[in-house]
């Protein structure tokens, strides 16, 4: 089979790998598409590998044994593994499994064919293409768990800081529950698509009185939520001086550190924060929802779509940040 490989600095193309099995739990998979995330700024950094990709949506082709799919069944490959047995795992948080993440054993998903566990393919329902479905992964998926750890709801003011395509995953959710949605941004590509797909105001992070244009837009009171995309340690000051008392905080977005008070932000303020990766896997048939009912934004959202032989161009464009989901087909 063929996957997508980085082959040295600037460079990067296709491999050929041999044809998985399935043993046991896991089933055999042809994908169908890939949805891409970060995997350029490994481009970028020329890291030479071909294990490449978390994300994926395509049929079972192949079982080892009787479980919980069948050949035929369309499906979303969850990210991650998870050993199955752990407590995190029967919670539905197998993101969070500290067994089940060997990197020995992982499989790229930038292939043709992949192996998964039965337990994490998610079945797709009819009429759902495999493009929509396929925002279920990294597209909406961290938004979704962060909004609903945080309640974001119809009457809240909620401040989403960075528009990559993780941020405007979070516009999208953040529209089907009703909120108003701020957003920080400073790409023009970004900023026009954000507000194409629902935010009210995008915001430069680079202005020197943000803070005070928020404040004018929130009557002076602060934003309800706020969920940060962008790892970035001024916007995580930014939304701990621009969330009202008792709100409520997300981090999505890696990063690092940045300068927190405990008694002048968190316990004058009387702040949450929450650290939010993926949903959990019980909340599936809501996230469907979502992308069910968010087809026309959807189809905004993916801006480009591109052959798996054409990884390096995909990447490329990543690296401008004009654009919003990449997705690539395995099979040209």
């Amino acid at each position: 089979m063929k996957v997508a490989a980085i082959l040295g600095e600037g460079k990067a193309g296709l491999a050929d790998r041999p044809d998985p099995t399935p043993e046991g739990e896991f089933v055999l998979l042809k994908v169908e598409l890939v949805p891409i995330c970060t995997e350029y700024k490994g481009y970028k950094a020329g890291r030479v590998h071909d294990n490449l990709g978390h994300e994926a949506v395509g049929e079972v082709v192949e079982v080892a044994q009787p479980g919980q799919v069948k050949v035929g069944d369309r499906v979303v490959v969850q990210c991650g593994k998870g050993c199955g047995r752990c407590a995190l795992c029967h919670a539905g948080d197998q993101i969070h499994c500290l067994d089940g993440h060997d990197p020995e054993s992982s499989q790229p998903t930038f292939a043709q064919y992949l192996l998964q566990k039965d337990w994490l393919c998610s079945p797709i329902p009819d009429g759902v293409s495999y493009k929509h479905a396929g925002m279920a992964l990294c597209g909406l998926g961290p938004s979704f768990s962060a909004m609903h750890l945080v309640n974001v709801q119809a009457t809240d003011t909620v401040l989403i800081t960075g528009l990559g395509p993780v941020g405007l995953g979070g516009v999208i959710n953040g529209s089907y529950r009703g909120a108003r949605v701020i957003a920080v941004e400073s790409l023009p590509f970004r900023v026009d698509l954000g507000k194409e797909m629902g935010a009210e105001v995008v915001l430069d992070p680079n202005d020197d009185d943000i803070l005070a244009q928020i404040m004018d837009l929130t009557d002076g009171i602060g934003v309800d939520k706020a969920l940060d995309f962008s790892g970035a340690a001024p916007a995580h000051r930014l939304m701990i001086d621009a969330t009202r008392r008792k709100g409520e905080i997300a981090f999505i977005g890696e990063g690092g550190e940045f300068p927190l008070g405990v008694s002048r932000d968190m316990i004058r303020k009387g702040l949450v924060l929450r650290g939010s990766w993926h949903y959990n896997l019980f909340d599936y048939p809501k996230i469907m929802r979502v992308i069910q009912k968010s087809t026309e934004k959807l189809d905004q959202y993916i801006t480009h779509s591109f052959p798996m032989s054409q990884v390096q161009q995909a990447w490329e464009l990543q690296s401008t940040g004009a654009c919003g989901k990449v997705v690539l087909d395995p099979w040209k």
